[in-house]
């Protein structure tokens, strides 16, 4: 009775530990283009991204402070070999808006891999497109 007790504690207490390691999962990263995540256009910066309550991301954009939530709608499994180090994955995609006679290349953020942990996809383009990764490192706070 008392090592079942004791067993049923101890997995208790890893169990929050895992949780509470994975709400506090961050990562910084540097991204050299203009970028759409979250329904909101953004500049090139330095971005914390982190996890924040359940379904949501927080973008942090370093020269502001500003966060930004961005929704997920799946978690992805790791893949073979698994993602260590965090990326983000942006769909490259072509557009004329505003002036219709200029094509623009628009960057939307769609998976983020915060490393040694299951991703989140953001955002799916349907048609054709290309990915950038961009590569952060991870963050401990």
């Amino acid at each position: 009775m008392k090592r079942t007790a004791v067993a049923a504690i101890v997995t208790l207490v890893v169990l929050l530990v895992a949780g509470a390691a994975s709400t506090f999962a961050q990562a910084i990263f540097k991204i050299p283009f203009k970028f759409q995540a979250g329904g909101k256009k953004l500049p090139a910066g330095d971005y914390t991204v982190m996890k924040a309550a359940e379904g949501q991301l927080t973008l942090r954009q370093e020269a502001t402070g500003k966060d930004i939530p961005v929704p997920f709608t799946v978690r992805i499994a790791q893949p073979k070999p698994p993602v260590a180090e965090p990326q983000l994955v942006f769909d490259e995609v072509g557009d004329f808006e505003p002036s219709y006679t200029e094509y623009f290349t628009v960057y939307i953020l769609s998976e983020v891999w915060l490393g040694g942990e299951d991703g989140f996809r953001v955002h799916t383009t349907k048609g054709a497109h290309q990915t950038k990764v961009v590569n952060g490192v991870s963050a401990k706070k």
